[in-house]
């Protein structure tokens, strides 16, 4: 059976046997001695999105370390509240600070911790997930809105329907509308200052 380590936009960690691109931790271990989630779903503030391979190390998932999720792409993982990783992608993780300080017209790159400290408190309500209500619209490529049919991730004029195996055909974006949007306030600046996020073969993008 596989195990519950994949994880959607709204945040929530799922068992299915579609594989992710991407990879990631909540600062620590959640899982116990028989490989199921105990009660909490992060450890830290320190939510990060790892590659798959990275100089050749080899982990047992789901052993004695951190607890392994998987993400479908970088907007999912964006979407959940995750960051890059600045040890095996340090050359993302700078570009996603610098987009960082363009977006906050900060003189100089935050650090990870204070990106942590905003992101944690953009995505959660407590224990609870924060939504954030924007108009559509504004929303740059890659950002993730929710709605009664599902998550959609925003790419150009459309709305791609996310699916654990990868995305669905496109949908028209609706204009002029306020929408429930799961990828937090602070990565969105981000992604409009030009951070280009890696996308599931399935969105289409070349």
């Amino acid at each position: 059976m596989p195990l519950q380590n994949r994880v959607t936009p709204f945040g929530d960690l799922v068992a299915t046997s579609a594989r992710g691109t991407l990879m990631g931790n909540r600062g620590g271990r959640i899982h116990d001695e028989h490989r199921t989630l105990g009660p909490r779903r992060w450890v830290s503030r320190q939510w990060i999105c790892c590659v798959l391979d990275f100089k050749g190390r080899h982990r047992s998932v789901w052993g004695d370390s951190y607890t392994e999720l998987f993400f479908l792409d970088e907007p999912t993982a964006f979407a959940a509240g995750h960051r890059p990783c600045f040890e095996c992608r340090r050359r993302d993780a700078k570009a996603f600070a610098d987009g960082w300080r363009q977006a906050a017209r900060r003189d100089s790159a935050p650090s990870a911790a204070d990106m942590d400290r905003v992101l944690h408190a953009q995505r959660l309500n407590g224990r609870k997930r924060r939504l954030h209500s924007l108009p559509l619209d504004t929303l740059p490529d890659g950002a993730f809105v929710a709605s009664d049919d599902g998550f959609f991730a925003v790419r150009g004029d459309a709305l791609l329907p996310w699916r654990e195996e990868g995305y669905g055909p496109p949908a028209p974006r609706p204009r002029g509308i306020v929408a429930e949007v799961l990828t937090p306030p602070a990565i969105l600046g981000v992604l409009a200052s030009g951070y280009a996020p890696r996308w599931h073969l399935s969105a289409g993008v070349g």
